[in-house]
């Protein structure tokens, strides 16, 4: 296997250019936005069905599938990445996956971002008598603030069972094509909305300089559900005040996912931003495949499988490539966004559901020497121009830490541990898989290696080195 690096135009195991499947994308845009608005369309999904079908093939005695999975309470699974759950699916290298994700901040806003849309008021429901999903995190069942206890907070959509796929193997996951999912709401017809939590876990949240300093911030944007407009604007924002939620538990922070807020209980400032215009860079926070150290793991802290490490360079066009360490891998993806900057300072981006059309390709273990991919043990992405490498306070937290371990990472999380994990993993790369010396691979470091904050609000911190394919040797 030849280190391959896909650029514009290449058909190497792709159906980018397919126009059935493309088509197939289209249709999907259509049929969601008909269905979210109420009116029937040919083809549109049930709730719970996944469905499949095969794709024209351009080599002869290949079979590539196209799958189709909505988001509803069927679903999903929130708060967490299991080895242990059953897949929604299992697939084969090739094959194609058009995902729905919902964002976990839906009912900070929910005329504009749950009413109407039967699959995400499937997700959220919550009365008196229980919740659709009770568990929302990875904590106890019995936890005092809910099932969970907010321990993970993402909803996530999976897992994906990749066929063949065994430790020590790598999983590309390429993203085809992203769309905004629309309100469904006819009042908001045409129209997608997303939230930014100014929030408790944030790293402003002890540094404020205004009154009252101990505040949390929900500030709701709106998005062009088409995709035709570049930006976002500010709607309006409010401070955040206690909510019972349906089971009579007051939340005075924002400490449970989830939690319906009282538009009667809040103060709406429309006058925010004005002026303002967002680029709208939509990405999934939340990518990855299954841990081994354990059996039900938080979505909160990214690890070397991924998870929630909030890279927003993880959009279309964009490939991701994971290391396997169970059977399967089991892919969920989630924390859909709509835009962020790199480090996600007050602790959230415009969470703003997403739906994403994916390639998923096995590398096998023995295949890998020689290639880009060879002793990959972190999440790497790529895009048309740039390998970008994932440096963490603690890269494998699980392993590392024991007991406890979502917990300890918390108090673990510096900028200089990520850094150095960042250093490391680059100076390998360069060394394992360019066969430059230590020397060389240094120098080349300092002067063409750039490297970013990702993100110091998911328990465990990251730092990205960004590595410009235009250095590489002709």
């Amino acid at each position: 296997m030849s280190d391959h690096i896909c650029g514009a135009g290449c058909n190497h195991f792709s159906h980018l250019n397919d126009p059935d499947l493309m088509g197939e994308f289209a249709e999907a845009r259509k049929n969601l936005r008909a269905a979210i608005g109420g009116t029937p369309s040919p083809g549109v999904l049930g709730l719970a069905g996944v469905t499949q079908r095969a794709l024209p093939s351009k080599k002869a005695g290949e079979q590539v599938n196209h799958y189709y999975v909505p988001a509803n309470n069927k679903t999903v699974h929130w708060g967490y990445f299991s080895k242990k759950m059953d897949p929604l699916l299992k697939v084969e290298s090739g094959d194609y996956v058009t995902i729905e994700t919902v964002t976990h901040h839906s009912n900070d806003d929910i005329d504009r971002m749950v009413k109407g849309d039967k699959g995400v008021e499937s997700i959220f429901h919550w009365d008196a008598k229980g919740k659709a999903i009770d568990r929302r995190g990875m904590g106890p069942m019995d936890h005092p603030l809910g099932a969970g206890g907010g321990l993970g907070v993402h909803v996530c959509t999976g897992p994906v069972y990749i066929n063949g796929a065994e430790p020590g193997d790598v999983i590309e996951v390429r993203i085809v094509d992203t769309m905004q999912r629309p309100s469904g709401n006819p009042d908001y017809r045409g129209k997608t909305f997303g939230s930014n939590a100014a929030s408790n876990w944030g790293f402003h949240y002890n540094n404020m300089v205004t009154e009252p300093k101990g505040r949390e911030v929900v500030t709701i944007y709106e998005v062009d559900a088409k995709g035709e407009q570049s930006w976002a604007k500010a709607v309006y924002n409010y401070q955040w005040t206690p909510q019972t939620d349906p089971f009579g538990k007051v939340h005075s922070i924002i400490d449970y996912p989830g939690v319906p807020v009282d538009k009667n209980s809040i103060k709406p400032n429309y006058d925010v931003l004005k002026g303002y215009e967002i680029p709208v860079r939509p990405h999934f926070g939340m990518i990855g495949v299954a841990p081994v150290e354990a059996d039900i793991v938080s979505s909160n802290p990214p690890s070397y499988t991924g998870g929630n490490f909030d890279n927003w360079r993880m959009g279309k066009g964009a490939t991701a490539f994971f290391p396997v360490s169970v059977p399967g891998a089991m892919f969920s993806v989630g924390d859909p966004h709509a835009s962020q900057g790199d480090a996600e300072l007050c602790g959230t981006a415009i969470e703003c559901s997403l739906t994403g059309l994916f390639q998923f390709i096995l590398h096998k273990k023995a295949d890998l020497p020689g290639t880009k991919l060879y002793g990959l043990n972190y999440p790497l992405l790529e895009t048309a121009s740039e390998l970008v490498l994932h440096g963490f306070s603690v890269p494998n937290y699980l392993k590392e830490l024991g007991e406890n371990a979502e917990i300890k990472i918390c108090e673990k999380s510096s900028l200089d541990a990520a850094m150095t994990d960042a250093f490391n993993k680059t100076r390998r790369f360069f060394m394992d898989t360019r066969n430059l010396t230590e020397d060389e691979a240094i120098s080349l470091i300092s002067i063409s290696v750039d490297f970013g904050i990702t993100q110091v609000v998911d328990g465990n911190w990251g730092v990205h080195a960004i590595i410009k394919k235009a250095i590489f040797p002709k």
